[in-house]
Formats: structure tokens, C-alpha cells, sequence
């Protein structure tokens, strides 16, 4: 191709150089024949006049079809002594199966020039066993090639190469084993090399990515999803190699039984392009295909808690105390809120702390409950608060203590412990028989209800009156029912 400018140059001298001033560069979208076999590619090619090539969009995707490289051809022609060059560029497409597609309509950018085609209406024939006829002179977009393939000889086409690729998805759990109730952390990544960025993208990731979750998903776990955020690339290192790596999926289990969790092997379809043996200048250079990366199929065993009188009622997690009480100075008969608070790593769902039974010294009411779940680098957990109204009877010390408690299994030290309140309120005043509970006029949910509480006295026998009259009312309406049947009859 390069002895062929050679020689058009001395040409050019020769006849005494420019007589005509250049027109400007155009360029148009040429699409293939829309009728066609199976065995046979489909093509989209654009040709660029009066200008070398610079740069240029990519080509559309076609529904039913699958990009099959790319090919170039450059054509010059003298008239009247003034040459011309023709740069053609083709994208073959290869049809997945027969039927009709359409080709919708589409843009490109060719040198900052922008081209459009209107699309067309393909039929996609069965396989042909005999080679199509050329097509006849002067019927093609392309004339001369002929005569060009004769003097120089035809092009070669360009060789592909698939390079190797450090990349894999990994499902990485956090823990090799779990107690039943205790969690466990499940992440699904795609590790890439840097280099490899090039060569490898992803492929129809939200198609995908609801069918491996699916096969992800445990039937005897309680699942706690991550939020789903932007798949963006992390820095780390995975055997003193540094790599990037993208979060597909994670979540939060907890076991509800001793069954084991297993994870079988799951598929991500990547694009991964070929790339030319010997690139050519102006050209993509690379021919885009596809590979599956598998994961490696996990089990993690779920081992029982040890024996413990509340061992199937006990919450599992690692929790810590947090206490509150609303006022400083305390004496019997007056109302004060205190507040149980468990914060840490677990299922916040399983912790529940009842209200103690009304003993002669103290009265309990609540509790009104809260909670706020975290979901941060790969854990689970949260606080969760209890808060209660206390009105004591007896001053003196009050053992909160030996109110409100919990029996927690520390999956860390594999030990069942008993979280209690630690605050003792001292009370002052005189012993009371019988309750004085007074709601606080700051406290909104005594100061809602005591204003929408209505005051006139009820009779307590009104809801006694209207079964009566609802008796009635269905009993008439019975009688009714049957003389129109009686009626009917006649």
C-alpha cells in the first residue's frame, strides 16, 4: 500500500502537481446487502474523501448480531490528471440465528464529521452452500479494487491474538465456620489486573447480576443486603500483586439452623477483545469476543451453640451496654425514663427485652423501642434501645439490675454472658401503698393523649347496648329475607 503512494506521488509530480484546488472532506455510511444467508456476514462500512483518516465513533450494535472484526480498504482514483483518495472501513457482523432484524437508526463521528444512516430491514436466510455470484460491474460502492488486488496483490487480513488476562470472581466469606444466629459476611468481587483494563469490560452487568443472586441466595439464613451502590474499582493487593476490584454483591447472613451454607459455582460474562498481532495505524486495532470467569464453589459449616437451658432463644452477637435515665435526683411516687441499650455487631432483629413483672416495689411500663441499623465495611449491627417509665414505691437503692438483663452468645469468646443495667438510682421520700404514677406534662405521648382524652364518663354497659341493637338489626333483616323468599315461592 505504501509503494501505491509512492507511486501516485511521482504521478502527481510528474503532471506538473495541483491544478485544481482539493474539495472539501465527506464522508457516508454504506450498509450491506438486507437480504443475506446465515453463513454470511452482514456489513457497515464508511467512506472517507479528501482527508486521511484521524478518528472515529464506534460502529452501532445490532440487536441479533455479534461484531466479527473489521477490515479497511483505500482506493485512489486520477481523473483528468487530479487523483482522489477513498479510505473505506468495514465492521462485519455475524447473525446468531435466522429470522428478521432491524437496524435502527444511527449516528457517527468521522473526523468530526457526523454521518447518519435511516437504518434498514434485514432477512436472514438459512446456510447457502454455494458461493453467492459477484456482484455485477458497477453495482458495488467500491470500484477498481479488482484491478488494484491484481497489481499489488490482495491485502491480508489482519491476525488477532487473544493476550492472557490476570482476572477472576471470587465469593469470599469472612469466616471458615459460624455459630448458628451469628453472622456472616458474603461478598461476590471481580479481581482485575491494572493492566488488564484495556482488554477486558463488562457485559450486560445488570442482565446478569439478578440470575447469579438468585443462585446466591440461602433458604435457611435470615439476610441482611448490602446497599446496592456504583460498581467502582478498589485498590488491593491479593498475593503481594496489587489488583482492582469490583463489589458485585454483598450481604450479611445469619444462620437459623445447623445446616450448612453452600455456594455453588456462579458465571460473569465479560467482553474480552483480541487484539491485532501487528496494529495498524488509524485503526481500533482490536476485535471484541467474550469469556465466562467462574468462581470457585464455598461451603461454610454452621455449628450448633453450646448447651445453655435459653440456648435456642438467646440472641448471638457481640454487644455492649449503653444506659440512660432522664433525670438526676429520684423519690417514690414520681415517674422517670430509663433506657437499655445494646450496641454492637449482630442481628438487632433478635434482641427483645420485656417489661418485668409489677413487683410491690416498682412498677414498669413500656417499653417503646428503637432501633438504627449499620451496614459499614462489611459488617452488620447497630443499636438498639429499650425505653422504659419506672414509678418506684420503696426509697431506697433501686436495682435496675435485677430488672432488666439480657443473655447474649459471645461468638468471639464462645460464651454465653448476661448483659445487665449497672445504674442505681438512689430514691427518696416516704413509702407509698399504691401507685402515684403522674405523666410528665414535657412528655409528648402523655401530653398528646391526655388532650384527645375526652372526659365526659361512659356507661359500662354501652358496648353491651350495641350487641343489642346489632341483634336486633339482623334479626329484622332475617325476617325480611324470608318473607321475600315466602313471597317468591307463591
Amino acid at each position: 500500500m505504501r509503494l501505491l503512494f509512492v507511486l501516485l506521488g511521482v504521478l502527481w509530480l510528474s503532471s506538473g502537481g495541483l491544478r485544481a484546488q482539493q474539495p472539501a472532506p465527506t464522508a457516508d455510511i454504506v450498509l450491506g446487502k438486507p437480504a443475506f444467508p446465515i453463513n454470511e456476514y452482514y456489513t457497515i462500512s464508511f467512506r472517507l474523501r479528501g482527508a486521511p483518516l484521524e478518528r472515529y465513533s464506534a460502529f452501532p450494535e445490532l440487536e441479533g448480531f455479534k461484531k466479527s472484526g473489521k477490515s479497511s480498504t483505500t482506493t485512489t482514483r486520477t481523473v483528468n490528471g487530479q487523483s482522489s483518495t477513498e479510505l473505506t472501513i468495514t465492521q462485519r457482523y455475524a447473525a446468531f440465528a435466522e429470522g428478521t432484524f432491524a437496524v435502527k437508526p444511527f449516528s457517527m463521528t468521522v473526523n468530526g464529521l457526523t454521518i447518519r444512516s435511516e437504518g434498514a430491514s434485514l432477512r436472514v436466510g438459512p446456510q447457502q452452500t454455494t458461493p453467492t455470484p459477484p456482484a455485477a460491474s458497477g453495482s458495488g460502492p467500491l470500484q477498481g479494487i479488482g484491478l488494484l488486488d491484481q497489481l499489488f496483490g490482495k491485502p491480508k487480513p489482519q491476525e488477532y491474538i487473544e493476550p492472557q488476562d490476570q482476572a477472576f470472581l471470587a465469593l469470599v466469606p469472612d469466616k471458615a465456620r459460624v455459630y448458628v444466629g451469628q453472622g456472616l459476611h458474603v461478598g461476590l468481587y471481580f479481581y482485575l489486573a491494572p493492566q488488564d483494563q484495556a482488554v477486558l469490560n463488562f457485559h450486560n452487568f445488570a442482565g446478569q447480576l439478578p440470575g447469579i443472586i438468585r443462585q446466591l441466595r440461602q433458604r435457611t439464613v435470615w439476610e441482611e443486603s448490602f446497599d446496592e451502590q456504583e460498581v467502582l474499582p478498589e485498590n488491593v493487593t491479593v498475593g503481594g500483586k496489587p489488583f482492582l476490584r469490583y463489589r458485585l454483591w454483598e450481604a450479611e447472613l445469619y444462620p437459623l439452623n445447623t445446616q450448612s451454607l453452600v455456594f455453588p459455582a456462579v458465571g460473569l460474562q465479560m467482553v474480552k477483545y483480541r487484539v491485532a498481532k501487528k496494529p495498524a495505524a488509524g485503526l481500533d486495532n482490536r476485535m471484541e469476543g467474550y469469556k465466562i470467569y467462574y468462581s470457585a464453589a464455598r461451603t461454610v459449616p454452621v455449628v450448633a451453640l453450646p448447651p445453655h437451658p435459653l440456648r435456642d432463644q438467646v440472641p448471638v452477637g457481640n454487644y455492649r451496654v449503653k444506659e440512660a435515665i432522664d433525670r438526676t435526683t429520684f423519690r417514690t411516687g414520681q415517674a422517670f425514663a430509663y433506657t437499655f441499650s445494646l450496641e454492637g455487631e449482630g442481628n438487632l432483629a433478635t434482641l427483645n427485652l420485656e417489661a418485668p413483672a409489677p413487683s410491690a416495689a416498682v412498677e414498669v411500663y413500656g417499653p417503646e423501642v428503637q432501633q438504627q441499623l449499620t451496614r459499614e465495611g462489611g459488617r452488620v449491627g447497630g443499636r438498639k434501645s429499650f425505653r422504659f417509665r419506672l414509678v418506684a414505691r420503696r426509697p431506697g437503692p433501686l436495682a435496675l439490675d435485677t430488672l432488666f438483663q439480657m443473655v447474649v452468645f459471645n461468638p468471639t469468646t464462645a460464651h454465653y454472658d448476661t448483659l445487665r443495667a449497672e445504674l442505681r438510682p438512689i430514691l427518696r421520700g416516704a413509702a407509698q401503698a399504691t401507685s402515684a404514677f403522674r405523666g410528665r406534662l414535657d412528655d409528648p405521648f402523655y401530653r398528646v393523649a391526655l388532650a384527645e382524652a375526652e372526659a365526659v364518663p361512659r356507661p359500662r354497659d354501652t358496648y353491651r347496648n350495641v350487641r343489642r341493637y346489632a341483634n336486633l338489626v339482623v334479626l329484622g333483616l332475617l325476617l325480611l329475607a324470608g318473607v321475600g323468599w315466602w313471597r317468591a315461592k307463591r
